[in-house]
């Protein structure tokens, strides 16, 4: 069975840095995106970016491309998502997503199968 955890969520100063990650276990094939959203309570979830394996071709929108960084352990299987010079409005819960086999990568929800319970960030200033 395929699951998805992540962690690394706390409380954070605006300005300061966070880094999330999500770990992987029950991958059966070696081809899928993994993404990172995050979902402010009564707001639609929104896709901030995602990473392929094996060949860590990554993805993170323009709106925090200069912000958010993806990277991945393989060997762990585990993503990573280091947020810098956190903002209010960063202020969410935030989930990672394995895609349908073969899937690319693209933080669109449609096209991740499975799901972690997510990890709260909350701005503490």
């Amino acid at each position: 069975e395929v699951q998805l955890v992540e962690s690394g969520g706390g409380l954070v100063q605006t300005g300061g840095s966070l880094g999330l990650s999500c770990s992987l276990s029950g991958v059966t094939f070696d081809e899928y995106a993994v993404g990172w959203f995050r979902q402010v309570p009564g707001k639609e979830r929104e896709g901030l970016g995602c990473i392929k394996s094996p060949d860590s071709h990554r993805y993170i929108k323009d709106s925090w491309k200069d912000r958010f960084t993806i990277t991945s352990d393989d060997a762990k299987k585990t993503i990573y998502l280091q947020m810098n010079n956190l903002k209010p409005e960063d202020t969410a819960d935030y989930f990672c997503a394995k895609s349908w086999w073969r899937r690319p990568c693209l933080p669109l929800d449609d096209q991740y199968e499975y799901w972690g319970q997510g990890t709260q960030v909350t701005d503490d200033s």
